[in-house]
């Protein structure tokens, strides 16, 4: 007769401490961040764990504490490069801070009790928030449960609720500049104003500088400020003289570089200088070579989790707005 499996028991930190003739308290304070423990002591820890497989179970570790060491991500829009760009900063200035990120995928149709209900049974210690998400609702529901939260690039004024928001003023003052000041008669911006708070900043500064040069800019609309968007938008460009093109994210301006390319038809008149905003990796590609607006994620991404930490140790502090700035990357398209 074959002898039944057993599964083999699970190790404890009281089997580490044994291992390494130290007690449990030295156990736990050796896998606390920033906990005072001695070098030696540290080092016999880690050498027993490691031979028996010891894993610390942060969930079980955050029912005792009543809080964990994760931070929830709530992020729309994973289709466009940027955002992965983003989630990636975030995650990793997280983790250097000691965080564990959770990333909560979300859309304009999500249900903000299912949100707010995951992130109180994760006990989590902080939310971060990304443009195009999700609605003000939870964002104000978080902070009535006391859950710090920091919003980056959204336009929302919520009490003891922080920002963090791209210098989309500038970005929108430096594109008309470039475009103008390299010669373009018939500039234009292409947005979807009405889903995006940066992409109605950005536009709305572009149109006001280029006003205050001289120029009366053409607005192209479109439905998203996505790729899709913005091939089919270029179509807009058929029969007119714009030649300078500003479109308010590279994932947008990709679209329309590459339907331009596609259908030379469209442009009779001429070329078109165009300019993006973000730099995601795409723009350096050759086949885009697409001039662009810096926004540094690394930057924006220790901003956010400054101004989380903070709120953490003083809640009730009044809330606060940090701008990141932006840089113009000069490439072939304009």
């Amino acid at each position: 007769m074959s002898q039944k499996k057993t599964r083999p028991r699970k190790v404890t930190s009281h089997d580490v401490a044994e291992r390494a003739g130290v007690s449990r308290a030295a156990v736990s304070r050796t896998f606390t961040p920033d906990a005072s423990v001695s070098a030696e002591t540290r080092e016999k820890v880690h050498k027993a764990a490691k031979e028996l497989g010891y894993r610390v179970n942060y969930l079980a570790r955050s029912l005792i504490n009543q809080r964990s060491d994760l931070v929830g991500v709530v992020a729309a829009g994973l289709d466009n490069p940027f955002r992965t760009l983003q989630i990636d900063h975030l995650s990793r200035t997280l983790l250097a801070h000691n965080f564990r990120p959770l990333l909560l995928p979300t859309s304009s149709t999500a249900s903000t009790s299912d949100f707010i209900e995951q992130l109180l049974q994760y006990s989590v210690s902080g939310v971060l928030v990304t443009s195009d998400a999700p609605p003000t609702a939870l964002c104000e529901e978080c902070a009535a449960y006391g859950i710090p939260i920091v919003l980056i690039n959204k336009g929302e004024d919520i009490p003891f609720v922080d920002r963090v928001v791209s210098d989309d003023k500038t970005a929108g003052q430096m594109a008309a500049d470039l475009l103008i000041e390299g010669g373009a008669e018939r500039p234009a911006v292409m947005a979807a104003p009405g889903v995006s708070y940066t992409a109605r900043r950005r536009l709305d500064a572009f149109v006001a500088r280029c006003r205050n040069l001289g120029k009366t800019p053409d607005i192209l609309p479109i439905p998203v400020n996505d790729y899709t968007s913005g091939f089919e938008g270029a179509a807009q460009l058929h029969g007119t003289n714009i030649d300078g093109l500003f479109c308010v994210n590279d994932y947008l301006a990709c679209g329309v570089v590459d339907r331009l390319a596609k259908d030379r038809a469209i442009r009779k008149s001429g070329p078109v200088r165009i300019i993006g905003h973000d730099n995601i990796p795409q723009a350096s590609w050759h086949a885009y070579q697409l001039t662009t607006i810096l926004q540094p994620c690394d930057i924006q991404a220790q901003q956010a989790i400054d101004l989380l930490i903070s709120r953490m140790e003083e809640p009730e502090m009044p809330a606060r707005v940090e701008f990141t700035p932006v840089t113009m990357i000069k490439r072939r398209t304009a």
